[in-house]
């Protein structure tokens, strides 16, 4: 798909994956929980079984009510020239190790670069 830029010429649209692991310490269960209850009920969109059912799930688990309170779109919304067109994410308690080479996240980059370099 091509488009005109300011200056006439024609530009290439382009779909990018990014990618972002995020861990986090919650070290306040409660306030992490209240926030999402509030982010919930303020959501007037919200139908009342699924408001019901969300303030269940953030009230159980602290990642659910990460999941209500993280927004992609607050990533890019400011960023020239792009246009966020899909997101999903999603929230997870895990086993968190920072010596384990599970989480050497440079290593990874490394191998993907090298992955890249090869095609």
């Amino acid at each position: 798909m091509s488009t005109s830029d300011t200056n006439g010429s024609a530009t290439t649209t382009r779909h990018v994956r990014l990618r972002v692991d995020i861990v986090l310490e919650i070290d306040g269960p409660a306030d992490l929980t209240a926030a999402a209850e509030g982010r919930i009920d303020s959501d007037e969109f919200m139908p009342a079984d699924e408001r019901d059912h969300a303030r269940a799930a953030v009230q159980e688990d602290p990642s659910e009510a990460l999941a209500y309170l993280v927004e992609p779109f607050d990533l890019v919304r400011d960023l020239p020239g792009v246009e966020l067109v899909q997101a999903a994410w999603s929230s997870e308690e895990i086993e968190y190790d920072p010596d384990s080479m599970e989480w050497e996240l440079d290593e990874e980059d490394e191998a993907e670069e090298d992955d890249d370099d090869r095609l």
